[in-house]
């Protein structure tokens, strides 16, 4: 359910190999699909001795954070610092675009990944003309800019935001997954602030941080921006 909306609508009119071409969901599937291997191959042993009980608890905790839902069945707090790391990830990403999911938005990470593809192939072929394509058709030069404004704004922002938080004197895993928790909606964040602990113990600055960190990236960042631009008014 962090697939683009568009996409059900085209499954409804009946065209689901069109849906299932879609550039942004085959990534979105292949995320999710990698994260639930390793995440249940990894917590296997160590915390579940179920293999079939690792697979539900890493799918269900997959899911929920990269579709920024916020749920929880289980103390990934307890989890193995591998684990713990993939989900902290999977904050960033979020959903897709056209879909109520918050994070940078796979598409978005789907083209950087493309762009970051494309300048290497330039050095290694000066002389050649490499384009970014997705779904068969060419992506403007324009919206490659806009994708990476975008990234470096979300990750401006991100740090000021652990800047700030770090001043109440939490350890670091609390600090950043509390930004990255509220940038990108996600809900529960890793230590102080995981699955069963809260955001009462934070300063009154930091939760008025984390609060505007809420807005920031519900509103897409660049209409909050807006506000602080002179030329604006």
């Amino acid at each position: 359910f962090g697939a683009n909306f568009a996409l059900y609508y085209l499954m409804l009119k009946g065209n689901v190999k069109s849906a299932l071409k879609d550039g942004e969901l085959r990534f979105y599937i292949g995320v999710v699909t990698a994260s639930v291997i390793l995440v249940t191959l990894n917590i296997y042993g160590p915390v579940y001795e179920s293999f079939w009980q690792s697979l539900r608890h890493a799918f269900f905790q997959v899911t929920t954070i990269i579709t920024t839902t916020g749920f929880a069945t289980s103390d990934f707090n307890l989890w193995p610092t591998f684990s713990k790391f993939i989900l902290f990830i999977l904050m960033f990403i979020g959903g897709c675009a056209g879909s109520t999911g918050g994070g940078l938005k796979n598409v978005r990470i789907f083209l950087l990944l493309k762009v970051m593809k494309r300048e290497l192939m330039k050095i290694i072929h000066p002389r050649s003309v490499y384009s970014v394509r997705m779904g068969g058709r060419i992506v403007e030069e324009e919206t490659l800019s806009g994708v990476m404004a975008f990234f470096f704004a979300y990750i401006f922002i991100f740090t000021i935001s652990v800047l700030v938080i770090s001043l109440d004197g939490f350890d670091f895993e609390t600090s950043i997954s509390a930004v990255a928790g509220t940038i990108g909606n996600i809900g529960p964040g890793l230590g102080l602030v995981g699955p069963m602990g809260n955001f009462s113990e934070l300063s009154d600055l930091s939760k008025l941080v984390l609060s505007m960190c809420m807005l920031v990236g519900r509103l897409e960042i660049y209409p909050i921006l807006l506000l602080l631009v002179p030329s604006f008014w």
